[in-house]
Order: C-alpha cells, then sequence, then structure tokens
C-alpha cells in the first residue's frame, strides 16, 4: 500500500506515481496511471523525486485565495497590499474572493464588534477545508485600543489564529511578512494525514 512518506514520481505536468508494490495498487485510491519509471533522457531535467505532502504543501501554499475581511482602517492596508507596489501576487495570493466557499485564507483586518463577531465566524465555518486565518492589525488580534463592552478582544476568542500581525494598521509589507509566515507554517503540515486519518491508517498498517 503506498504512504504519504514514501518518494513520489513527479514530471512537470503534477502527474503522480507512488512506488507500491504487489497487490497493494488494488486498495490505494491515490494511484492515478502507472508508468515506467527507467530512465529516459528525454525527460532529464523535468522529474524531481519528492514526498506526496511535500508536493500538496507547495501547491497549496503558493495558490492562497484570501478571504478579505475588512472590518475597519487595516483593509486600507489590505487593498494597498494588492496594489502593484506591493503586489500580492507575487505569492501567489492576488485571487481575493467575496464568496466563502472560493477562500481557504481569512484575513481579519480590523475591529471586530460584537455584532459582526458572529458574521465572521459564519463566514469562517463556511469556507471549505483546509482554511487558515490571519489576524491583521491589534484589534483583530487583541482588540487593540478598544477595551469596551461593544469589541471583541481578539478574534481567536472565535476561530482559531495562524498568524498575527502587529500594527495599527500594520504597513502592507507587514502583511506580506505575515503571508510568508503563513507559507512556512502550511509547507510543515501533514496535509495528508490531517484530511484522510483513516486512510493514512490503512496505507500505513499494510507497510507495516
Amino acid at each position: 500500500m503506498c504512504s504519504f512518506r514514501n518518494l513520489c514520481f513527479i514530471r512537470v505536468n503534477l502527474w503522480l506515481v507512488f512506488p507500491c508494490e504487489g497487490e497493494a495498487w488494488a486498495d490505494c485510491s491515490l494511484m492515478l496511471e502507472t508508468r515506467s519509471t527507467a530512465y529516459d533522457s528525454k525527460i532529464e531535467g523535468n522529474v524531481i523525486f519528492t514526498r506526496f505532502d511535500a508536493a500538496l504543501n507547495w501547491v497549496r501554499k503558493n495558490s492562497l485565495w484570501p478571504m478579505p475581511m475588512g472590518l475597519a482602517c487595516c483593509a486600507i492596508e489590505l487593498m494597498a497590499t494588492a496594489a502593484s507596489r506591493f503586489d500580492i501576487a507575487r505569492f501567489g495570493a492576488e485571487v481575493m474572493r467575496f464568496s466563502p466557499r472560493q477562500c481557504d485564507v481569512m484575513i481579519v483586518a480590523g475591529t471586530v464588534t460584537y455584532k459582526m463577531a458572529l458574521a465572521v465566524k459564519r463566514i469562517y465555518e463556511q469556507m471549505p477545508e483546509p482554511k487558515w486565518v490571519i489576524a491583521m492589525g491589534a484589534c483583530a488580534s487583541t482588540g487593540g485600543m478598544y477595551r469596551s463592552y461593544a469589541t471583541l478582544q481578539g478574534i481567536d476568542q472565535l476561530i482559531p489564529v495562524d498568524v498575527y500581525i502587529s500594527g495599527c494598521p500594520p504597513r502592507p509589507e507587514a502583511l506580506l511578512a505575515g503571508l510568508m509566515k503563513l507559507q512556512e507554517k502550511i509547507s510543515r503540515e501533514r496535509s495528508f494525514r490531517n484530511q484522510k486519518p483513516q486512510l493514512a491508517e490503512k496505507l500505513e498498517d499494510a507497510l507495516a
């Protein structure tokens, strides 16, 4: 049975072949196609060997689709980050969508009031897995200067936060730095096990 820890044979068109043995292919739902992995000078330089998790994380971290949850002045800095001077497209995150079902990273930019808190949580729950959250600015992270009955003291009281960005408001460079931190975190995730824990256990048992 193929394991996510095994090496994958990857061509430039992301065609994957997992090195399984015997009858293990019958139960391997990840197999797409089997071909010989013998040396071929025609494809020299176009082939890399890596783990399935590493390839999956590489694709995810370089194609983040932000959900711009602009609630206050931090949203202006978020808009500037997408402009030509800073160009968030360099990190593959320029595809901002205002539909939660098309996003995988929520950028909470601004003050979260109790009036808006449940709406933010509802949008987060409508986002498909896997998903991540960036708390942009002091207000989204801790409530900022608003120690009042109307302001939520940190969005992490409602939803899990992956990256906190300090500042009031933080500059676009700070948001880009936070985005790179999120990419580093994604690259270390065990994506296959997190999404398919039962299948991962079966694969490991078959190889044991």
